[in-house]
């Protein structure tokens, strides 16, 4: 499972709400692809006009504070965002992350050295991220096995419509 894609970079302590404003939620009780124009309109306008399939948010510290809204990881990967870097997640966010598919890695030189616009590509198999513009390239621990078959499926709905059962209740191999 490779990821490649253009570089998005952002700050520190992006909140659920600067990913999606609360002001948009009742939008989604009948079609979640409404909020998708809204994408951090407030920090980078056009998002979802701007972003292409695969593409990467690099993030600073406390990525995805704030609320426990599912929707913040759902519209990022619904306008193509690929995964999302950053030194540290809020922990509500990284598992909603997880468990809609797209991938959130912690990384603590790759935010540093990366700019909007670099390409990056991320193994999340291997365990490595690289910052091809500038040829730098940091590892991390691999999923286990059983996050791997939740991020390839699409997420924990589409596991068990899949397979019947979540991956640690089964023998995946």
């Amino acid at each position: 499972m490779i990821i490649r894609g253009k570089c998005w970079k952002l700050g520190d302590n992006i909140s659920t709400d600067h990913i999606i404003s609360g002001k948009y939620k009742f939008e989604a009780i009948n079609d979640i692809n409404k909020m998708a124009i809204h994408v951090l309109e407030d920090v980078i306008p056009g998002f979802y006009k701007l972003v292409s399939k695969g593409d990467v948010i690099v993030g600073g510290r406390n990525f995805g504070k704030g609320s426990s809204r599912e929707h913040a990881p759902r519209l990022l990967k619904l306008v193509g965002v690929g995964a999302v870097v950053a030194k540290s997640f809020a922990h509500i966010f990284y598992r909603n992350a997880v468990n809609i598919g797209l991938p959130v890695i912690v990384a603590k030189r790759i935010p540093d050295v990366s700019e909007t616009g670099d390409v990056i590509e991320i193994s999340v198999v291997e365990g490595y991220i690289k910052n091809v513009t500038k040829g730098i390239e940091e590892r991390f621990t691999p999923f286990p096995r059983e996050v791997l078959a939740i991020l390839e499926a699409g997420g924990v709905v589409e596991y068990i419509k899949r397979f019947g059962g979540l991956p640690w209740s089964r023998n995946i191999g």
